[in-house]
Order: C-alpha cells, then sequence, then structure tokens
C-alpha cells in the first residue's frame, strides 16, 4: 500500500491565521492604549523627560508648573529650536519684554549667586534650581518687584529675614532644600499666595507671624518633621489646598473646620489612629487623602458616596532604608525618594480627578528610581 497523502485547503487555512492575525493585533492594540494610560507609564515617562532635561541643562521651571511635568509639548525640541533663534538673533531676545524680569538658573557649577545679579532689581521672578547654592543673599530685600521666589532643589539652609520686604511676592517655592527653620518675617508678605517648604525633611514647625498671611491658597509641608498642624496654618482662612502628608502628625487638631475653604487635604505617611468629625464641617473639601495602616476610627459619613468628598485610603507598605555611614549621601538619597513619591501621587491625584468615583481602597507600593 503507497503512502497517505492529506491534500488541505490552502484558503481555509489561511482564513484561519488570518483571523488569528487579526485578533492578536486588536488585543495588541487593547494592550498598548491601558498602558499608554497607565498612572506608571506616564511616570516613567516623565522620569524619562525630566532626565533628558537635566542631561541639557534645562530649568525645571521651564517644563514643570504648579508641581507637574508638563510633556505634552514637545519642550524639548522647541527649546532648542528656540537656543538656536537666540544665537542666530539675539536683537529678537532682547525685544521680549517678559524675560527682562526673570532671572534663571540652574547646574551644579553654581554655588554662588552672580555678583550682576545685585544690581538687577528690576526682576520680578527669580527660578533657581538644581545648584549648589547655600543661602538666599540679604539683598534680596532691593527686589521690591519681586513676584515669584522659585528655588528648589537646592543646598540651601538658611532664609534671610530680609525676605519678609518683598510685599508684593506671590509665589514661595524653597522646597526640597535643607531647612530647619522659616524666618517669622515671613509674615509681613501680605500678598503670598503660594508656600512650598517641602521635602527639607527637618522642618518642625512654622512660626506664628505667618498667621497674618490671609490670601495663601496653598501650601504644602510635605515630608518634613512636623508633629501636629501649625497653628499659623488654621488661621490662613482662605487656604484650599494643604498638603501635610509624610510628616509625624498623631492627630488632627479639633478646629481643623476652621479651613472653611478647604478644597484638597492631604494626610497619607502619617500616624493618624482616627480622624475628627469635625472633617464633615469642611463643605467644600472634595479629595481627602490619608494613610490607613493606623486607622481605627473615622466618621462613617467620610465613605458615603452620595456626598462630592472623594476619600482615598492608602494602605502604605513602607520600605526600610539601608542606613548609610555617609549622613550627606543618606539624606541626598532621602531627598531623591520623597520627590518621587511627590510626583507619584500627584499624577495619581490628577487620575482621580478624571474619575466620576474613587477605588473602595487604594495599595500603594514603594519603589526607588535611580537617573
Amino acid at each position: 500500500m503507497g503512502h497517505k497523502v492529506v491534500v488541505f485547503d490552502i484558503s481555509v487555512v489561511r482564513a484561519l491565521w488570518e483571523t488569528r492575525v487579526k485578533k492578536h493585533k486588536a488585543w495588541q492594540k487593547k494592550e498598548t492604549e491601558r498602558i499608554e494610560q497607565s498612572a506608571l507609564e506616564r511616570i516613567k515617562e516623565e522620569w524619562n523627560f525630566v532626565a533628558e532635561c537635566r542631561r541639557k541643562g534645562i530649568p525645571q521651571t521651564l517644563y514643570c508648573k504648579n508641581g507637574f511635568i508638563d510633556t505634552s509639548v514637545r519642550i524639548l525640541e522647541k527649546i532648542e529650536r528656540n537656543s538656536l533663534i537666540r544665537q542666530s538673533s539675539p536683537s529678537k531676545e532682547r525685544d521680549k519684554p517678559s524675560s527682562k524680569f526673570v532671572f534663571e538658573l540652574s547646574g551644579e557649577q553654581w554655588k554662588e549667586l552672580p555678583d550682576s545679579l545685585k544690581q538687577q532689581t528690576h526682576l520680578k521672578e527669580w527660578h533657581i534650581s538644581n545648584t549648589l547654592i547655600q543661602s538666599i543673599p540679604t539683598y534680596i530685600e532691593l527686589f521690591q518687584a519681586m513676584r515669584i521666589l522659585d528655588v528648589p532643589k537646592n543646598q540651601i539652609s538658611h532664609l534671610p529675614a530680609e525676605i519678609g520686604r518683598l510685599m508684593n511676592l506671590k509665589e514661595l517655592n524653597v522646597s526640597f532644600n535643607h531647612l530647619k527653620s522659616i524666618p517669622p518675617e515671613l509674615g509681613d508678605c501680605e500678598n503670598l499666595e503660594k508656600l512650598d517648604c517641602s521635602g527639607n525633611l527637618e522642618l518642625t514647625e512654622l512660626p506664628f507671624e505667618l498667621s497674618n498671611l490671609k490670601k495663601v491658597v496653598f501650601v504644602d509641608i510635605s515630608a518634613n518633621k512636623f508633629s501636629s498642624v501649625p497653628i499659623c496654618v488654621l488661621r490662613m482662612s482662605n487656604l484650599q489646598w494643604l498638603d501635610i502628608s509624610n510628616n509625624n502628625l498623631n492627630d488632627l487638631p479639633q478646629d481643623i473646620d476652621r479651613l472653611k475653604e478647604l478644597k484638597t487635604f492631604l494626610l497619607y505617611k502619617n500616624k493618624l489612629t482616627y480622624l475628627p468629625y469635625e472633617l464633615l464641617n469642611l463643605k467644600k473639601l472634595t479629595l481627602l487623602v490619608v494613610s490607613g495602616d493606623r486607622l481605627v476610627e473615622l466618621p462613617t459619613a467620610l465613605c458615603d458616596s452620595s456626598t462630592p468628598l472623594k476619600f482615598v485610603n492608602l494602605m502604605d507598605n513602607p520600605i526600610d532604608n539601608t542606613q548609610c555611614q555617609d549622613g550627606e549621601e543618606m539624606t541626598e538619597s532621602e531627598q531623591d525618594r520623597q520627590h518621587f513619591d511627590k510626583e507619584f501621587m500627584r499624577a495619581y491625584i490628577d487620575d482621580l480627578k478624571e474619575r466620576e468615583s474613587v477605588p473602595s481602597y487604594t495599595t500603594k507600593v514603594s519603589f526607588s528610581l535611580q537617573l
């Protein structure tokens, strides 16, 4: 008997595989869309973007607006293109009125501010970041037109009392430096609207004199060593955003409901065991974020889905940090970790604002990323 020869209809086999290929491509497309919408993917994209900006010496103020990384525009190409334009036609750059009032400085090669800065008292904004500068000069009082003092991620360990003479100052960002205190004279800056002292790691209190800052709407004192909400903060009657996360809070004051205008309250990574019922009196509160590992009591109305409040109860899993023998290196590593943690939470909160409701609970995984 001869060999049996099986004959297939090639068109049937081809149709079968084409169907499988189409299904696989459809699955790949859905998976790609899921990854693109993922918060972790956005964070990865932001960190790669920040790393590229750092390598090219681009100031943080150009791509970080209100604490959020802007990767929606091709800012690298735009900045490089603008740089070429400035080199080819410097006269056009001189014609820009806004640049005459803004001072920008970035890079670890800077240990002191340039001497020529003292004569430029017409400046309205300082943007200084990622330098080795350790102090703000006392002659800052000469800059009476100053609106924004943005000096994050430097080595600043002291703020001069003369900062209180900047009567037109609206924004002060001294985050991720090495401050251990804030001068009480800052309370004289009655037009201040935004105060960011986060990530200094050693701040334990704010001076009572800051109670005079009635126009403040944003306060960030996260990643420090506060054991209670500062009294001056409770007297900021127009406060809308308060971030006191990652501190040593054991409880909240009973008069927390003084903050009638508060909309966002970030409390995660503290030592809270209960939340006071006075929180229910904050009628404008729309977002409350806490860490629930130690919570044993909280008002049930906070979890009521019928209210506009988004109550987020994070379940932390902190990773023990290895102790370094070199204290300076340990502090720098801790600041980098805190900075990444804040960016992660900002991306998460930004995502929450787009949802109609929040998950019943969220597990936040801590991890580190080395650039």
